[in-house]
């Protein structure tokens, strides 16, 4: 099973079109977004995916009138960080800002799949047992620059996708 990681589009509105087209290039389970995304009206343009999405409010989204309303009406599931759940057999815990991961992960175990956003930067590693992800930067000014993730949750494999 194939899921898709988004994370701080920052109502870049041409890019999340961009965004969308590739995630609905893939045959995708979930496209999990992991805060960020600063306006309804970008949450909104989510409604094209071919598949849910679930996601996290990041320190850019806490003031931003519609975006609980705009998810509510489009069956998105959209909570405050740390939002974890259980997907094919993994339990996957999403976060906007990385600071609390360690942490989080000495208290909650068994944590296979961890995705944050906030810092633009790539991330991959393993830490206390738990694939730690973050596809980087969706937001830039820099065409090919951007990227989305996707992560096979059989073997935990992630990888960037550049536009």
């Amino acid at each position: 099973m194939l899921i898709g990681v988004v994370s701080d589009t920052h109502n870049r509105v041409e890019h999340v079109k961009k965004i969308i087209n590739l995630f609905n290039s893939y045959e995708l389970a979930l496209v999990i977004h992991t805060g960020d995304i600063t306006s309804a009206k970008t949450l909104d343009l989510f409604s094209e995916l071919n598949c849910p999405l679930k996601g996290v409010y990041g320190n850019n989204d806490i003031n931003e009138a519609g975006l609980e309303d705009t998810s509510k009406k489009n069956g998105f599931d959209f909570r405050f960080p740390p939002h974890v759940f259980s997907l094919e057999g993994r339990k996957i815990a999403i976060f906007h800002e990385p600071d609390k991961i360690e942490s989080f992960l000495i208290e909650e175990k068994g944590i296979d799949l961890t995705l944050h956003g906030h810092t633009h930067r790539y991330r991959n590693e393993k830490i206390l047992g738990s694939l730690v992800f973050n596809p980087g930067e969706s937001a830039g000014m820099f065409e090919g620059k951007n990227a989305i993730g996707l992560v096979n949750l059989k073997d935990l494999n992630a990888k960037r996708i550049f536009f």
